[in-house]
Formats: structure tokens, sequence, C-alpha cells
């Protein structure tokens, strides 16, 4: 424990939901909620209007459909954001060289050992100013907790949400856990929150005077005696800058449970190639694949085998994957698939019989395109448009009326709303064919203005932002020239209505 608050925890407030409104000037000040759009899919952020009507993240989607109808619901850009996170670690490295990451928008700094702060008030100004900066930045809000450890940094950091900034001083720390649910301590979830709501424990002072014995008793050695520190408020654990990476993983939810035991195993090896592509992307390679099976009963099986050597081969990780779904039924269906590698290490150890087959079989599929005959041109080019597909929130471009963003798709259409982020006002939306060849996907947009540039004006559209998601309708044309201001104007344009 630190006699001086330097230890400084970052949380940006509803990051995906807020990236997507400063993006995207017609949805500012609205409900956004972020996520998986199927059947089936989770939330991954909602923004503190969509809170107001109980959706929150890790809630099914579902759920917050019924919560919050009238929400704008997209799916999450990752690329976006995580470029939006390399300018705030920036910022977080220019404070310290001690710098731990929890998450795309999450990380603790010690500010001591980048002699930026030695005190309260030091501290303090060093927290505001990154906030500054992180806005003039990104044009996004961030909250600070500063604290003399990181347990309470972070608690320090959800009191100060939103877009503010809390300073525990030290010595304060028992009088302002005492007070809290056991459930804002770390590690304590919903099972061992009932757990010792059970035993007559429900707020942190609770905790403390029950003492270490009576935890050990009630949640075993280690998770005991750490809990009671906690609930002291002592906690003496460095900000580390680097962690090292114990496993790489990917996994998929369908909307639909899979009943094919070969389409089954098709997934199973796309997921094993992407698996690699992160492993191979993070500059290590593993030696114990991990297949993970969720049937339709909700019942998991996790099946592991642990390769001779360190591998990073695509063709490897498919095959030990196929081998392990074998001793899996998967009869009844399955609702969610993921294939992981574990073991890490940083050189591979090839297997020379899988890399011999691995070789064999591409030369096989290279003889079988050599063999099949050529598709005509026009047939190619014809196939191409009808396997376009717009995702909701998702950046596009038209010749014509410029950027914008898809609002939804359906049916054969796809209606946009050409807006930038540096708009003062919403934009206008149109509907378009799916297969318009003026609109194409595109890179986002800036979200703050740079140097010399200037925030435009964008003429409110008559739609509002609602379901974006199941959006195709236009409300009225996007503004155009005077000389293609008539109806029905550009290419593959629907007709607007009032």
């Amino acid at each position: 424990m630190r006699a001086a608050p330097t230890i400084l925890h970052l949380d940006m407030d509803a990051f995906f939901a807020a990236a997507e409104q400063a993006s995207k000037p017609s949805l500012r000040g609205k409900p956004v909620i972020v996520g998986g759009l199927g059947p089936r899919g989770v939330v991954a952020t909602a923004s503190y209007e969509a809170r107001r009507f109980g959706a929150r993240s890790a809630m099914p989607m579902a759920q917050a459909r019924r919560l919050c109808p009238n929400g704008a619901y997209l799916v999450p850009r990752f690329g976006f954001y995580r470029s939006i996170s390399e300018q705030v670690m920036e910022l977080l490295g220019r404070l310290s060289p001690l710098v731990e990451p929890l998450s795309l928008d999450e990380a603790f700094v010690d500010l001591e050992a980048g002699g930026v702060a030695w005190d309260a008030q030091s501290a303090r100004e060093a927290g505001q100013r990154l906030r500054e900066d992180i806005r003039a930045a990104t044009g996004l809000t961030g909250s600070v907790g500063l604290a003399g450890s990181k347990m309470l940094a972070k608690i320090a950091s959800e009191e100060a949400k939103p877009d503010g900034l809390v300073l525990i001083e030290p010595g304060t720390e028992r009088a302002l856990l005492a007070p809290m649910t056991v459930r804002t301590l770390p590690g304590v979830g919903p099972a061992t929150g009932e757990h010792l709501r059970r035993a007559g424990m429900t707020t942190v002072a609770d905790l403390a005077e029950a003492g270490e014995d009576e935890l050990v008793r009630l949640l075993g050695k280690a998770h005991g005696a750490s809990l009671h520190r906690m609930a002291l408020g002592l906690d003496d654990r460095p900000v580390v800058a680097e962690r090292d990476t114990k496993s790489v993983s990917v996994e998929d939810t369908f909307d639909v449970d899979l009943h094919d035991r070969v389409r089954v195993m098709n997934e199973v090896g796309r997921l094993a190639d992407r698996c690699v592509q992160r492993l191979r992307a993070s500059g290590h390679s593993g030696r114990t694949i991990v297949l993970k099976v969720r049937r339709y009963d909700f019942s998991t099986l996790t099946r592991s085998e642990t390769l001779r050597g360190p591998t990073d081969d695509p063709a490897v990780v498919r095959e030990a994957a196929g081998r392990l779904l074998d001793s899996v039924d998967t009869t009844g269906g399955v609702r969610l698939l993921g294939v992981g590698v574990s073991g890490l290490a940083d050189f591979t150890q090839e297997d020379l019989f899988a890399q011999a087959a691995g070789e064999r079989e591409a030369g096989e599929e290279a003889a079988e395109e050599e063999s099949a005959p050529a598709a005509a041109p026009e047939q190619a080019a014809a196939a191409d448009p009808a396997e376009r597909r717009w995702v909701a929130g998702h950046d596009v471009c038209h010749r014509e009326f410029g950027p914008g963003w898809v609002q939804g798709s359906g049916v054969g259409r796809v209606t946009v709303r050409f807006e930038t982020p540096t708009a003062t006002a919403p934009g206008r939306v149109r509907t378009f064919r799916v297969d318009d060849p003026d609109l194409e996907p595109s890179e986002p947009l800036p979200l703050v203005a740079g140097p010399g540039e200037t925030e435009t004006e964008t003429e409110a559209g008559a739609g509002e932002a609602g379901d974006v998601e199941g959006q195709v309708s236009s409300s009225s044309p996007a503004s155009r020239p005077k000389s293609r201001s008539g109806p029905g104007s550009g290419s593959g344009a629907a007709m607007s209505r009032p």
C-alpha cells in the first residue's frame, strides 16, 4: 500500500457505444446498444441513455430489445475501437512506463514510476490532464480513479462514472469500503455473493468483522484470506507493464442449433484457422489444443489435446480440433463452438507428418482449381453484388453522396444515413438497392477534426435513428446538388417518403 494515491485506473465511459455516438451525430443523446444482433446475440456495451431503460452489458440482446425497443442496435466495429484504444494507450504511455492494459478501454498506470505524481495534489492534476487529453484526441470521455492500490483505484473509477475523477486519500480506505456491497470487491461474483449472503455477510464491513478464519472456512484458504485482506483495504499488487498471454481462443454462437455433423466439422475447421491467425499475430505458438462445445441443452463440454511440441500450423490445429470433436456427441444440436490454443511459446516445433499432410492437401486443392473450368467474367460480376452484405452501423461511401453509415438492410434494399463525425447536425437518409455499384464499404472517419479542419453542418433528415438494424425505408433523400434533386435521381435510388 502506498502513502500517496499515485496508482491511476482509467475506464472509458460506455466505450463502444460512445464511439458510435461520436461517429454518428444522429445517435448522440439517444439509446445505443452494440453487440450481436442475432437471436442469441449478447450486448457488448449499452450507452448511458440505454441503461436508463435497463439495458446493460452481457445481457441477451432479445431482452435488451424488450426493455429498449426504440434503441439503435449496431454490430461492433472492433477495428475502429482498437484504433481509438491505441490513441488512448499512447497518452497513458506518456504518463508512465508502467501501464497495465486490462482491455481496449481500461488500464492501470503507475504515476509514481513516471515521475508525474508524488502526492494527492499532483496525482489529481495528472488525472485531470489525462481526461482533457483523451477528450481532445478522441472526442470521448473517460473516468479516472486515483488511490494507493489497484483495487481502490478501480473502485474509485467506478464511483467517478461517467466522465469524472475520484481520489481516495490513503488512510480513508476502510471507512469508504465499509458500507459497500461485497460484490464491490474483485473476485466476488454472483455465486460467491449469494454464498456470503446466506452466511449473513452483505457489506464489506461484515467481511472485515467476520475475520480471516471464518472466510477461509466458507471460501477456502486462498480466496478467503485474499478477500479478508481486501475487506481491510489492503492490496499490494504492483502495476505490471506486460502480462504474459496464457491462451488464444475464438468462439461463435449460432443463431440456430447445428445438427449436421459435416457443418459442425466445417465450423470447427474455420474457427481453428481464425485461432491460428490470432496466435501468429501475437507472435506465439502453442502445445495444447482446446475444443469447446455448448450443446442444445446449454451443457458445455471441453476437450483438449497436448501436442509433442508447440505449433502455429493451421493444418495441425485443424486436425487436432477435428480429433477432439470426434469424442463429442453433437446429435442433439450445437449452439456454440470454440477453438483455443494454450501452453504458449515463442517458437515452433514442426510435426513433419502433419506438415506433409498439409502440403499434400494444399497440392490437391491447387490441382482441383487448375482442373475446374474458369467462370465467365460476366458470371463472376453478376454473383458478386448478390453476396454483398451491409452490416448495421458500418461505414460506407457513395460516389455521389459521400460518406455515411448503414442504418439497416433487407428485402434487397440498404438504408444509409449520410453524415460525418464532425457534422453538427444529423444527416439525411437514403435507400438504395443492395447491388448499387456506386455504394461501397469504407474505412471509419476520424472522430476529431484535424488541424485546419472545421466542423460541418449536415441537414437533418426526417427519419429518427431507431432500431437501425431493421430500418430499410428512407425518410427523405440525402442532400445533393440542385441539378440532381429530382425524385429518383442517383443510381439505385428508392422513392423517398415523407
